[in-house]
């Protein structure tokens, strides 16, 4: 299934329209994560164990896993490097079955013994990849010299990326150092809810009210001022471009 790279059987046109169709399935899912992250997380917080977090605790996690193969998926239109596309591949599903065999709430296979090393683990092998994942969509964004859908949909998965890739980094933080986001949170999804949450306040500019340590505030503030440049970056970019219908059409 992953072997052949979409760009080696797609003409030009085909390729945009699959990256458009990628995007916009990204951005429904970031869409999904982060209003249901911050809608519903306050039951989680409260108590992870009753049955309404349960039930949370499952939704979430399906979005999660959907939202890393959709990340696979986008990747392949990007590059033909079948080894990176095939470790990244590994490592997700390797993700994903033990976080669903470790943390499913209604039943555990996996006993983990030294829970906070199995996080800090899982989050530190998918942070890189949102990464990787960040750094192909914004050359593929700021390449080519027209306005099309999939460089509008690209910009708005990348801004959400950018705040959800963020969020695991804190929850890195926080789970090497617990109470680091400036407040006593249960590791897992409570705390990882809140640090997403964390994220886009900071992004978007809004006082959480949280007082986290020195390292996160420092990061916090790298990640305001790359949300303010990338914002301008892109919005420079794409209203410098002429539409795809006033140039020749792609190939």
């Amino acid at each position: 299934m992953f072997s052949i790279s979409l760009r080696s059987i797609l003409t030009r046109s085909e390729l945009q329209k699959e990256k458009a169709k990628d995007y916009r399935n990204v951005v429904v899912i970031q869409v999904l994560i982060v209003v249901f992250g911050l809608i519903l997380a306050e039951p989680v917080l409260e108590d992870s164990r009753s049955e309404v977090s349960k039930l949370i605790i499952t939704i979430f996690s399906g979005f999660g896993a959907l939202y890393a193969f959709l990340l696979l998926d986008m990747l392949r239109n990007f590059t033909e490097n079948k080894a990176l596309i095939s470790v990244i591949f590994i490592v997700l599903v390797t993700i994903v079955l033990t976080g669903i065999l470790a943390e499913f709430p209604y039943y555990q296979i996996i006993e983990v013994h030294n829970r906070q090393a199995y996080l800090f683990t899982l989050h530190g092998f998918l942070f890189p990849i949102e990464l990787t994942v960040i750094g192909f969509a914004i050359r593929d964004i700021f390449s080519g010299g027209f306005l099309t859908s999939d460089k509008l949909w690209g910009a708005a998965c990348v801004f959400l990326m950018i705040g959800i890739s963020f969020g695991s980094l804190y929850d890195l933080i926080s789970i090497a150092r617990p109470g680091a986001l400036g407040a006593e949170i249960e590791l897992g999804l409570p705390n990882y809810s809140e640090c997403v949450t964390y994220s886009f306040s900071v992004l978007g500019g809004v006082d959480t009210g949280l007082q986290p340590v020195r390292l996160v505030r420092n990061i916090s503030t790298l990640e305001a001022v790359w949300g303010n440049l990338y914002g301008m970056l892109i919005i420079g970019k794409l209203l410098g471009l002429p539409r795809q219908e006033s140039g020749e059409k792609a190939a």
